[in-house]
């Protein structure tokens, strides 16, 4: 077993992956150390230029298309050999002179898990640092992680934490929430960013709405993912509540002689009545949802086309 496995996953990086490769074996010089790279369905001959450039400490695993970054990097930590793993973008505005000190950290402190905050961080402003800072606050405020930089993937781990994180979808962003879901003991340390040289960011103004999105399922996750029917019962009973009182009122009425169709209360009071009967089997079926997930077997979200391992031959990869 290496003693460290640094998990990259890339998309149509070509001229970034011998700097990279160069840099990592610069910094890393003494540790017994592997580069696991998940090519994620490049088109520009990404895979060709990791294999051209792969010494005998680098590994690759080339999807069959494009997954998107968590299952990458899924893929990734499937395949590392590594006690610790550390997970690095693959377009150089990580730095991975931070690895080692974060490493130590680490191992010297008894951490589960340390963070990279980019400190002075490298990109545009209005697009890519303001809607950031609304986001992290937006996350700590929702999940109680209070991580100041969400969207740096340079992160260092212990095996079993990287392991058990469930990365489905979108959910990179979140690591530090289901990090904190299986209790690791995390710290965060401030770490270098340069501007992109190569390239174009995967990533634009519109992947806020798919935070957005993701944010309302982790928070699910970190609150209700073992109790449900507390989230669905509790607003079900609300609403059906109120739509019991709003009728029994429109009953007193009618008994009363006054006329109670087609006022806006009864419908509302229907609506109320229908909507917590729904949340409430929202909640029972959620339950068995739950059970399931916690119960069923262990399935990959990915295929793979291959690996290549340093420089041995391409291997076959049945999926």
């Amino acid at each position: 077993m290496k003693e460290l496995s640094v998990v990259i996953p890339v998309m149509n990086e070509f001229e970034n992956v011998e700097p990279m490769i160069r840099a990592l074996g610069d910094a890393l010089q003494g540790l017994d150390y592997e580069v696991v790279f998940v090519d994620d369905g490049s088109a520009d001959g990404t895979q060709k230029e990791i294999i051209r450039c792969a010494d005998e400490n680098v590994k690759l695993v080339e999807l069959r298309k494009n997954y998107g970054q968590s299952t990458a990097m899924t893929a990734g930590i499937d395949h590392a050999s590594g006690k610790f793993i550390a997970l690095l973008d693959g377009d150089l505005q990580n730095d991975p002179t931070d690895i080692p000190p974060m490493l130590e950290k680490l191992k010297a402190e008894d951490w589960d898990v340390v963070a990279g905050n980019r400190k002075d961080r490298k990109d545009g402003v209005l697009l890519r640092k303001v809607p950031s800072k609304i986001a992290n606050a937006v996350i700590r405020r929702l999940t109680g992680v209070y991580i100041k930089d969400y969207g740096c993937t340079l992160k260092v781990f212990r095996r079993e934490i990287a392991e058990e994180l469930g990365l489905y979808g979108e959910m990179h962003r979140f690591i530090p929430v289901l990090a904190a879901m299986q209790g690791a003991r995390m710290t965060q340390v401030d770490v270098k960013h340069h501007p992109r040289q190569h390239g174009r960011s995967k990533y634009g103004i519109t992947r806020t709405f798919r935070v957005m999105a993701d944010l309302i399922t982790m928070v699910f996750f970190t609150k209700y993912i073992q109790k449900p029917m507390h989230l669905f019962g509790t607003i079900g009973f609300v609403a059906f509540g109120l739509g019991v009182i709003i009728n029994l009122y429109l009953l007193v009425l009618k008994i009363l002689g006054h006329d109670i169709w087609g006022k806006p209360l009864l419908i509302l009071g229907l609506l109320l009545l229908l909507g917590g009967i729904q949340f409430i089997t929202i909640g029972i079926l959620a339950e068995v949802n739950i059970r399931t997930y916690f119960e069923s077997q262990n399935k990959k979200t990915y295929t793979v086309r291959r690996v290549f391992n340093g420089k041995q031959q391409t291997l076959a990869q049945p999926s």
